[in-house]
């Protein structure tokens, strides 16, 4: 079990509660390279959940940004999110809101564990909320306790006191279950956003599935004290060399890590203090220790992020303190090995 963040009210901390992209890993039907070391114990590589980031200012309220379908397991294996005692009616939660970036099926799922009766607040933008209501299996969130928030791209809100949240476009497309016979990818709406997170004076930006990096883009993110980015595949063409699928990883709205005009190379003269690779694919080698392309993302300062990874940014004034979470006392199911048995501009896709 997780320990995760004790209450502390002078550090912005966020913990990843699933660093995979959709499907996890290893992802449950496939025996690529990368996933059969998973399958077969190797201990260069570890099980991630998909992709979901806590967030909290006293490390006893939480928001979540984006809800995995994974969540239930990866809230009992997150001690910070257990139910504590003495909550009303024998349930407590310290979950109070969830902030979405986009309606992808790998970011919304999760609402559905949210559904058992406790007070929620649900902050996505117009294009978001619309994709997620016109599915009736969402209408299980009772409203008389679930509310809805409209997201503005650059107005600013308090998802949780002492947490100020403004949301960003970045270059994406629509959610795979909207895309039609052709798919704009690379537009800069609603549908795809990033979060700037602001605690006291720290900033911690969230971006789990971009495009492309524009350089407005790479203006906005210079100067975060945290930059949680996009890391689905390293080469754009892993998914078609592994025989596994047909789409590229820009097909799909996310930049490969690696090659020319990756993001490894866009964001190297990009100022941040904790880089991190998150949301990434069950073909990615950079999951393997010890492999080239975690070499290269490691030599230029970066973290493949781990279920569990946990960032704490002291407020400008206090000793800083990024810490890791202790060995979990018994593993569980989603942090143990199974047993063995192009261009930033628009483009469009048919």
């Amino acid at each position: 079990m997780r320990e995760g963040a004790q209450p502390v009210a002078d550090r912005l901390r966020a913990i990843v509660l699933g660093a995979a992209a959709g499907g996890g890993y290893p992802q449950w039907n496939c025996r690529c390279s990368v996933c059969a070391l998973a399958w077969d114990g190797d201990p260069r590589v570890k099980p991630r959940t998909q992709s979901s980031l806590a967030i909290s200012a006293d490390g006893r309220n939480w928001v979540l940004l984006n809800a995995s379908p994974d969540l239930g397991t990866q809230v009992r294996a997150t001690l910070a999110l257990h139910p504590r005692r003495g909550g009303e009616g024998g349930r407590d939660t310290p979950i109070r809101a969830v902030v979405l970036t986009n309606g992808d099926v790998d970011h919304v799922a999760g609402l559905l564990t949210l559904r058992e009766k406790a007070p929620l607040t649900v902050f996505a933008t117009a294009e978001t909320r619309a994709a997620v209501s016109a599915n009736p299996l969402f209408g299980v969130l009772d409203p008389a306790l679930v509310a809805w928030r409209e997201i503005v791209v650059g107005r600013p809100f308090e998802p949780l006191p002492g947490l100020t949240v403004e949301a960003f476009t970045v270059p994406g497309k629509v959610p795979l279950y909207l895309e039609g016979a052709t798919v704009e990818i690379g537009t800069e709406t609603g549908s795809t956003i990033g979060l700037s997170v602001r605690c006291a004076g720290v900033r911690l930006d969230y971006v789990p599935g971009c495009a492309a990096v524009t350089p407005s883009l790479a203006r906005r993110l210079a100067g975060a004290d945290a930059l949680l980015f996009d890391g689905t595949v390293f080469h754009d063409d892993e998914m078609p060399a592994a025989g596994v699928g047909t789409k590229t990883g820009r097909r799909m709205g996310h930049l490969p890590v690696g090659g020319a005009d990756g993001s490894l190379k866009a964001l190297a003269g990009v100022p941040a203090g904790r880089k991190v690779f998150v949301h990434i694919n069950n073909t990615n080698p950079m999951l393997v220790d010890g492999s080239p392309e975690r070499r290269a993302v490691e030599a230029a300062g970066w973290t493949v992020a781990e279920d569990g990874t946990e960032i704490a940014l002291p407020v400008r004034g206090a000793r800083e303190d990024t810490s890791w979470p202790s060995p979990p006392d018994t593993p569980t199911p989603a942090m143990r090995p199974p047993s063995p048995t192009s261009s930033p501009s628009t483009t469009t896709a048919r």
